[in-house]
């Protein structure tokens, strides 16, 4: 069982709705690691000490890397059953270690200010939504215009 969920043989790639999942995931940590990349993971890493994450700094760079090549990993669908796990790992280590103490919501509107909205902190609603999506995923595998599609085909182990 667990064997069919890692590999990319006996899933159905047919299937349009994990190419949706997989763009707006994929991007989304593509995104948010590029951001942590470009400000320099050692502010991330900073943050990290902050929450008592154990070698901080280091954990910074494999989470920045993490992120990024497992969000391109997700977007172009290829191995997307194993790239999603550690991806998983890193929402949890966010909910548990950051948003947890801020509730469920993800948006909150603390007040307004010239007319605007004034936002809080986020809580982990994204992360579920998140973590939601990679299982998904790594149930389903990368589904219709995937790299893993492309490779079960030719070794002839898709199913239809």
């Amino acid at each position: 069982m667990i064997n069919n969920i890692f590999s990319i043989a006996g899933k159905n790639y047919q299937q349009p709705a994990p190419l949706f999942l997989r763009l707006a995931i994929g991007f989304g940590f593509m995104a948010h690691g590029w951001a942590k990349l470009s400000k320099g993971p050692e502010a991330f890493g900073n943050l990290l000490a902050q929450i008592h994450v154990p070698f901080p700094h280091m954990m910074a760079w494999v989470s920045t890397f993490t992120e990024l090549l497992g969000g391109l990993a997700v977007f172009a669908g290829i191995f997307v059953s194993i790239s999603t796990i550690p991806l998983i790992c890193i929402m949890l280590v966010a909910m548990f270690g950051i948003q947890i103490h801020y509730g469920f919501s993800s948006v909150k509107t603390i007040g307004l200010t010239a007319g605007r909205p004034v936002f809080g902190p986020p809580g982990y609603e994204i992360n579920l939504l998140y973590i939601a999506g990679l299982i998904a995923l790594l149930n389903s595998g990368g589904g219709l215009f995937s790299v893993d599609s492309i490779l079960a085909t030719k070794r002839g182990t898709t199913k239809l």
